[in-house]
């Protein structure tokens, strides 16, 4: 019984070491360092710099606005000494009106801009997303994590990190290579 027991054990130390290697190789974790591929993604550059061209036209109009209105009220405390009650009172009703105009307008191109910053980051996260799942399928993995920095994988071994890989290939897809 001993003369057969040493046999089994070492036919199960190899069954189990090559199972391990087997079952290792298959179920590959891998992953993708998400703040990496949206820095280096070539259209984000792209998106972000329209959007800034974007967004500094439209704060340039707020701030001519604003100018506009100081140098109403310039004009108006220069002028208000020699002006009646009545149109003291109209000057200061008809500024405080348009303070408010442009206060409002200034809050609607903000919150215009957040939109807008939102919605073309999503299209780029899509984009991405997209490509990623394109290229598991393509490569045979079944699972690539996202890693974004805040606890979602605490750690990966390099050889594990395909973000090199897909940004190379994503920025090729874009550029229609």
């Amino acid at each position: 019984m001993n003369k057969l027991a040493l046999p089994i054990a070492i036919l199960a130390l190899i069954a189990t070491v090559g199972s391990f290697f087997y079952l290792q190789s298959s179920s590959e974790l891998v992953y993708v360092d998400v703040n990496k591929l949206l820095d280096g993604y070539k259209r984000t550059k792209i998106v972000k710099s329209e959007f800034d061209e974007k967004a500094k036209t439209m704060k340039a109009n707020v701030d001519s606005l604003i100018t506009g209105w100081q140098d109403e009220l310039k004009t108006y405390e220069k002028e208000r000494s020699s002006m009646s009650k009545k149109e003291i009172e109209l000057k200061q009703e008809l500024l405080a009106n348009k303070q408010q105009q442009i206060n409002n307008y200034q809050q609607a191109v903000q919150k215009q801009l957040m939109e807008e910053d939102k919605k073309v980051t999503q299209t780029v996260i899509n984009d991405i997303n997209d490509f990623v799942k394109e290229y598991g399928k393509t490569k045979g993995y079944k699972v690539i994590f996202g890693a974004t920095g805040n606890g979602t994988i605490m750690y990966g071994e390099t050889s594990a990190d395909l973000t090199e890989d897909v940004l190379k290939e994503l920025n090729a897809e874009f550029e229609g290579k």
